[in-house]
């Protein structure tokens, strides 16, 4: 059976930077395989057409620029924010704005957006907006480990249910 949509794809992937070479970013094993359901959006568009078509048994080995993958490094997704808005009852919680820290925030829509705080002052933080993994080449190489038909209720709810996929 072919990936295409409506298929629930099994699969194992090392994600290298810049090449198959490249430092190592992320290793999905076979224990723990990446289970979803082909064709909803919820990837990046690159990564799916790279995969279309690919049976069980089948490997893979392609690579997505900064465009394709998670947009360049912006230097504006780095800003300044007051440091009283990570207050609630006028403390801020002990560890949240550690260097490094990644915290959920809204942008100006109340949409979710991940930041990292990069510096601490007494009345600011300095937060970068951006993607991890933004500005960067990406290396997938990896493993079809299974391709199946994703069921009626699957498709409804638009994830996998089941083994190493959303359970209700």
């Amino acid at each position: 059976m072919e990936i295409g949509n409506n298929k629930v794809v099994s699969l194992t992937y090392e994600l290298r930077e810049t090449n198959e070479t490249g430092d190592l970013i992320q290793k999905v094993e076979q224990d723990r395989p990446f289970v979803y359901l082909f064709g909803i959006g919820g990837l990046l568009p690159k990564f799916e057409k790279s995969l279309a078509g690919l049976k069980t048994g089948n490997t893979f080995s392609f690579s997505l620029t900064p465009e394709e993958a998670y947009g360049n490094f912006d230097k504006n997704a780095i800003v300044e924010l007051p440091k009283n808005i990570f207050e609630e009852d006028g403390v801020i919680e002990d560890g949240l704005l550690n260097i490094g820290n990644q915290i959920t925030m809204q942008d100006n829509h109340g949409n979710p957006t991940d930041g990292i705080v990069l510096e601490v002052t007494d009345k600011t933080v300095k937060m970068d907006f951006n993607h991890p993994l933004a500005g960067r080449n990406l290396h997938f190489t990896g493993e079809i480990l299974e391709v199946r038909e994703a069921s009626t209720e699957e498709m409804q709810h638009g994830h996998v249910h089941g083994a190493h996929g959303h359970h209700h």
